[in-house]
Protein backbone atom coordinates (compact mmCIF):
# COMPACT_ATOMS: atom_id res chain seq x y z
CA UNK A 1 0.00 0.00 0.00
CA UNK A 2 1.67 3.28 -1.45
CA UNK A 3 1.81 6.22 1.78
CA UNK A 4 1.37 9.79 1.18
CA UNK A 5 2.00 12.21 4.27
CA UNK A 6 0.12 15.41 4.44
CA UNK A 7 1.89 18.04 6.51
CA UNK A 8 0.93 21.76 6.94
CA UNK A 9 1.19 24.43 8.86
CA UNK A 10 -2.10 26.75 9.20
CA UNK A 11 -1.98 29.93 11.20
CA UNK A 12 -5.85 30.88 9.96
CA UNK A 13 -7.62 27.70 8.65
CA UNK A 14 -6.83 28.72 5.15
CA UNK A 15 -3.64 26.18 4.75
CA UNK A 16 -5.41 23.58 6.65
CA UNK A 17 -8.41 23.40 4.53
CA UNK A 18 -6.35 23.22 1.66
CA UNK A 19 -4.36 20.08 3.24
CA UNK A 20 -7.89 18.36 3.82
CA UNK A 21 -8.33 18.77 0.06
CA UNK A 22 -5.24 17.26 -0.63
CA UNK A 23 -5.98 14.65 1.66
CA UNK A 24 -9.14 13.64 0.14
CA UNK A 25 -7.98 14.09 -3.51
CA UNK A 26 -5.09 11.09 -2.21
CA UNK A 27 -7.00 8.60 -0.94
CA UNK A 28 -7.94 5.74 -3.01
CA UNK A 29 -7.90 1.76 -2.29
CA UNK A 30 -4.49 1.41 -2.38
CA UNK A 31 -3.22 4.68 -0.72
CA UNK A 32 -3.10 5.09 3.37
CA UNK A 33 -2.82 8.78 3.80
CA UNK A 34 -1.76 10.53 7.13
CA UNK A 35 -2.86 14.34 7.22
CA UNK A 36 -0.60 15.60 9.92
CA UNK A 37 -0.11 19.56 11.47
CA UNK A 38 3.53 19.80 11.13
CA UNK A 39 4.11 19.48 15.01
CA UNK A 40 2.96 16.15 14.87
CA UNK A 41 5.56 14.95 11.50
CA UNK A 42 8.69 14.04 12.30
CA UNK A 43 11.56 12.92 9.75
CA UNK A 44 10.29 9.00 10.04
CA UNK A 45 6.55 10.52 9.08
CA UNK A 46 8.80 11.99 5.68
CA UNK A 47 10.95 8.41 5.60
CA UNK A 48 8.32 5.96 5.67
CA UNK A 49 6.21 7.78 3.13
CA UNK A 50 6.29 7.24 -0.54
CA UNK A 51 5.12 11.00 -1.73
CA UNK A 52 4.64 14.16 0.68
CA UNK A 53 2.75 17.13 0.57
CA UNK A 54 3.59 20.02 2.03
CA UNK A 55 1.50 22.80 3.14
CA UNK A 56 2.67 26.57 4.50
CA UNK A 57 1.09 30.06 3.62
CA UNK A 58 3.47 32.91 3.07
CA UNK A 59 4.49 34.54 6.25
CA UNK A 60 6.20 38.18 6.44
CA UNK A 61 8.05 38.90 3.35
CA UNK A 62 7.22 35.72 1.73
CA UNK A 63 8.79 33.39 3.45
CA UNK A 64 8.05 30.29 5.34
CA UNK A 65 6.44 30.04 8.94
CA UNK A 66 9.33 30.35 11.17
CA UNK A 67 9.32 29.08 14.55
CA UNK A 68 7.82 25.43 13.00
CA UNK A 69 7.74 24.81 9.32
CA UNK A 70 10.89 26.52 8.28
CA UNK A 71 12.80 24.27 11.42
CA UNK A 72 10.96 21.49 9.83
CA UNK A 73 11.52 21.47 5.97
CA UNK A 74 15.14 22.53 7.16
CA UNK A 75 15.38 18.99 8.75
CA UNK A 76 14.09 16.83 6.25
CA UNK A 77 15.91 18.41 3.44
CA UNK A 78 17.99 15.15 2.99
CA UNK A 79 15.14 13.17 3.07
CA UNK A 80 13.09 14.24 -0.01
CA UNK A 81 15.63 12.72 -2.72
CA UNK A 82 13.63 10.42 -5.07
CA UNK A 83 10.58 11.36 -3.28
CA UNK A 84 6.83 12.73 -5.30
CA UNK A 85 6.74 15.90 -3.75
CA UNK A 86 3.67 18.33 -3.52
CA UNK A 87 3.96 22.10 -2.28
CA UNK A 88 0.51 24.96 -1.55
CA UNK A 89 -0.24 27.52 0.60
CA UNK A 90 -2.14 30.50 0.89
CA UNK A 91 -1.27 34.28 0.88
CA UNK A 92 -2.40 37.55 1.41
CA UNK A 93 0.08 40.13 -0.70
CA UNK A 94 2.41 39.47 -2.81
CA UNK A 95 3.75 37.16 -6.07
CA UNK A 96 3.58 33.99 -4.91
CA UNK A 97 7.65 34.17 -4.51
CA UNK A 98 7.55 32.32 -1.23
CA UNK A 99 6.64 28.78 -3.07
CA UNK A 100 8.80 29.56 -6.20
CA UNK A 101 11.95 29.65 -3.95
CA UNK A 102 10.40 26.67 -1.51
CA UNK A 103 9.76 24.66 -4.82
CA UNK A 104 13.37 25.42 -6.17
CA UNK A 105 15.06 24.23 -3.10
CA UNK A 106 12.89 21.31 -2.89
CA UNK A 107 14.32 20.43 -6.40
CA UNK A 108 18.06 20.94 -5.65
CA UNK A 109 17.57 18.27 -2.65
CA UNK A 110 16.05 16.05 -5.56
CA UNK A 111 12.56 15.94 -4.54
CA UNK A 112 10.66 14.78 -7.44
CA UNK A 113 7.67 17.73 -7.52
CA UNK A 114 4.18 16.44 -9.09
CA UNK A 115 2.91 19.82 -9.89
CA UNK A 116 4.38 23.43 -9.77
CA UNK A 117 2.97 25.12 -5.98
CA UNK A 118 -0.10 25.42 -5.49
CA UNK A 119 -1.14 28.85 -4.21
CA UNK A 120 -4.58 30.35 -3.28
CA UNK A 121 -5.37 33.77 -2.45
CA UNK A 122 -6.75 34.20 1.46
CA UNK A 123 -9.60 31.35 2.07
CA UNK A 124 -9.59 28.40 -0.65
CA UNK A 125 -13.24 28.60 -2.83
CA UNK A 126 -14.58 25.38 -4.27
CA UNK A 127 -12.67 25.69 -7.24
CA UNK A 128 -9.41 26.08 -5.25
CA UNK A 129 -10.44 22.86 -3.70
CA UNK A 130 -10.88 21.32 -6.88
CA UNK A 131 -6.93 22.01 -7.73
CA UNK A 132 -6.10 20.92 -3.94
CA UNK A 133 -7.88 17.69 -4.72
CA UNK A 134 -6.18 17.31 -8.35
CA UNK A 135 -2.99 18.11 -6.76
CA UNK A 136 -3.88 15.06 -4.19
CA UNK A 137 -4.18 12.73 -6.89
CA UNK A 138 -0.64 13.41 -8.81
CA UNK A 139 0.53 12.32 -5.63
CA UNK A 140 -0.48 8.81 -6.60
CA UNK A 141 0.06 9.36 -10.44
Amino acid sequence: MKKVAVIYWSGTGNTEEMAKAVAEGAKNDQTEVSLLSVSEATADTVKNADAIALGCPSMGAEVLEESEMEPFVASIESLVSGKSLALFGSYGWGNGEWMQDWSARMSEHGASLVAEGLIVMNNPDDSALEECKALGRKLNG
